[in-house]
């Protein structure tokens, strides 16, 4: 079985972010980059699924250079090989990521893409949908569990819904986004990161593929939120409601 997983750069989650003075974008100085933390999941469900039934997974990454840094994490962890397509440091928005992503499928023809659910930088939550989209690949998002049966050439997803858990059913190949509960991924070990050093990672420039990359959304500027109001304390009930009121927080 061979499994393609999708990976981002993101910041770790544990940053303090800042902004430029001008909006135009996070000042990255002094910031620790690392996997987004529902590709790492994607990673993570990804090797169990190769441990259980052999085969290989592979991991990409669309960006500059320095995102091989993350794709050897990736390889640490156990990932057979990488592949980098090299934007040249164009944004590139999701619609874009998707296109570039129907190629290296085309090219790699997995039995099964799993990626995270959204990045924790921008929260679009878009890719994975848009990808099974253009393939017209079965998917199943923000998955909680997953069982996969090669030899029925299907897939059984738990996923998070409002309210509760669903399960649905996918004929392989499909397209599966992971939720934060699907597992704990696992620590690169020292002898994972010395085999990452001699494993292939593949680049591909953005052009070869032939695509239209240009961005249906852009980013005008960025904003921190509004910082928020020191709390009151009240006596009671009656203190309570009145300050709702005045505050007009109530219906009446």
């Amino acid at each position: 079985m061979k499994i393609l997983v999708p990976i981002k750069r993101t910041h770790d989650p544990n940053s303090k972010i800042k902004l430029k003075t001008d909006g135009s974008g996070i000042d990255t100085s002094n910031i620790k980059f690392v996997i987004n933390t529902f590709d790492e999941i994607a990673v993570e469900e990804a090797l169990r699924k190769k441990e259980e039934f052999g085969g290989e997974v592979v991991v990409v990454s669309v960006g500059t250079q320095e995102w091989i840094e993350q794709i050897r994490t990736a390889l640490a962890m156990g990932a057979d090989r990488g592949i980098l397509v090299d934007t040249g440091g164009k944004y590139i928005d999701q619609v874009g990521i998707a296109k570039i992503l129907v190629k290296i499928v085309e090219e790699e023809k997995p039995d099964l893409v799993i990626m995270g659910k959204q990045a924790i930088d921008d929260d679009a939550n878009q890719v994975g949908q848009l990808l099974a989209g253009y393939l017209n690949w079965p998917q199943a998002t923000f998955a909680y569990k997953v069982e996969v049966k090669p030899n029925e050439k299907k897939v059984i997803v738990i996923r998070e819904v409002d309210g509760g858990l669903e399960t649905v059913e996918c004929e392989l190949p499909a397209i599966i986004t992971t939720d934060l509960r699907l597992n704990q991924p696992r620590y690169a070990s020292l002898p994972g990161i010395m085999k990452a050093k001699q494993k292939p990672v593949k680049t591909i420039k953005v052009e070869e593929l032939g695509i239209d990359i240009t961005p249906r959304v852009k980013i005008e500027k960025l904003e921190t939120p509004p910082p928020r109001k020191a709390g009151v304390k009240v006596k009671d009930v009656d203190e309570f409601i009145a300050k709702l009121k005045e505050l007009k927080a109530l219906p009446f």
